[in-house]
């Protein structure tokens, strides 16, 4: 039998940008401990029942299985999210798309929608902010309605509220104050999709045409109408999409258009102002 020290020693995922955290992250949530155990107690041998899960969640690793999906739960922002395979995992570039929303968006009562929300990340973060907005999260995928919700409910969120929808389509009436989103927009044969985690997300998720532009040029096309005068949207994408996206916002008349740099240095979110 082995002991913790040792396990994490002899854990091997060789195609992991992260073995040891991967290894550490697992191993803890099988003991259903937190990552510090693991350090305190380096000597503690897991049970022959733990072990055998930690060897199946080693291989279901190995074979490329996102460590968010065996966990089942994700961090993002302040919040832990559950995550599952309806829905694209939460990342940390995103964060910027809520900085920008936060900083954007108006003082005092506004109403908010984030378009595509998965899991809610967006709009529960928002919401957690700004207990003073009103924020609404549609997503065209009913299962991942569901866990925005089930999120919302488990963070106890009182000022979001889910709602499935095509984008626009079956919206709730009245305008936004600000509109924010991270919809697919990764081109159709771009290599990536058979690399890394994103072959177990959901394409629908981060497929968008030959392009990637599909659903943005959708948004953008659409957006104004639904805009208070002074209203704001931003838009996460691909890091060589932002002057075809401010090109965009451009044409469909969008004033005080600009590109925000992430954490890598990449432009990641652009966005404009409805003209008032």
């Amino acid at each position: 039998m082995s002991s913790i020290a040792e396990l994490l020693a002899q854990a091997e995922l060789p195609d992991s940008d992260s073995p040891r955290l991967d290894a550490e992250l697992l191993l803890a949530h099988v003991l259903d401990k937190p990552r510090s155990y693991l350090r305190t107690w380096p000597e503690h041998v897991p049970s022959t029942e733990q072990l055998e899960c930690f060897a199946e969640l080693l291989a279901r690793r190995r074979a490329g299985e996102p460590v968010a999906y065996l966990l089942g739960q994700r961090g993002f922002w302040n919040l832990d999210l559950k995550v599952a395979s309806s829905t694209l995992i939460p990342r940390p570039d995103t964060e910027l798309l809520v900085e920008l929303a936060l900083r954007l968006g108006p003082a005092e009562d506004a109403r908010v929608l984030d378009l595509g929300t998965g899991t809610g990340a967006i709009a529960l973060a928002l919401a957690s902010e700004r207990r003073q907005w009103q924020v609404f999260g549609c997503d065209r995928v009913a299962e991942a309605v569901a866990l925005a919700e089930e999120n919302r409910q488990r963070l106890g969120i009182g000022n979001a509220n889910f709602v499935q929808s095509d984008w626009f389509a079956q919206l709730p009436l009245g305008r936004f104050d600000l509109i924010v989103s991270n919809p697919p927009y990764i081109a159709a044969d771009d290599p990536h999709l058979q690399q890394g985690d994103v072959r177990y997300e959901p394409h629908s998720a981060l497929v968008s045409g030959s392009d990637g532009l599909d659903d943005i040029r959708r948004i953008v096309s659409q957006a104004r109408r639904h805009l208070t005068p002074g209203g704001w949207l931003l838009l996460e994408h691909g890091w060589q999409q932002a002057a075809a996206v401010r090109e965009l916002l451009v044409a469909a008349g969008f004033v005080e258009v600009d590109s925000w740099h992430d954490l890598g240095g990449h432009e990641r979110v652009s966005g404009g102002r409805a003209d008032e």
